[in-house]
């Protein structure tokens, strides 16, 4: 038996207006991600990657199609809903690593834990050798 895909696009465009200029960046991508599945996104600069990857990760939405997280349509998710996939079933690690330079290595990590009222993880999964 094969199981639904947690992430599914269905024909999803992403087009950009800029003044009366039409941009489409993402031209009908159809895509079916399995609980599990390792995937790799691959292109030249400008050819979509990282708006697919927004897309895939809930922080925006397509001009046209479906993208679907376990069987939801996200462009029919309130703003609560959507933060709470992405705090509860999406990991993102960005190039650019937008810690909060308050904060430590390990604070910086569990602060999706804190978020979602997890603070005991510190104590049960991230002790610190010799500390």
């Amino acid at each position: 038996m094969v199981a639904d895909p947690v992430i599914k696009l269905e024909n999803v465009w992403k087009i950009y207006q800029f003044d009366r200029v039409e941009i489409a960046v993402l031209k009908g991508i159809t895509l079916d991600i399995n609980r599990g599945a390792f995937v790799v996104i691959l292109g030249p600069s400008g050819s979509g990657k990282s708006t697919l990857l927004n897309m895939l990760g809930c922080l925006d939405l397509p001009s046209r199609g479906r993208v679907l997280l376990d069987g939801r349509d996200i462009s029919k998710m309130s703003e609560d809903d959507l933060a709470q996939a992405r705090g509860k079933k999406i990991g993102f690690v960005f190039q650019q690593f937008n810690l909060l330079q308050n904060l430590n290595a390990l604070e910086n990590v569990m602060l999706p834990m804190i978020f979602q009222g997890k603070s005991e993880a510190k104590n049960r999964y991230c002790e610190i050798p010799g500390q």
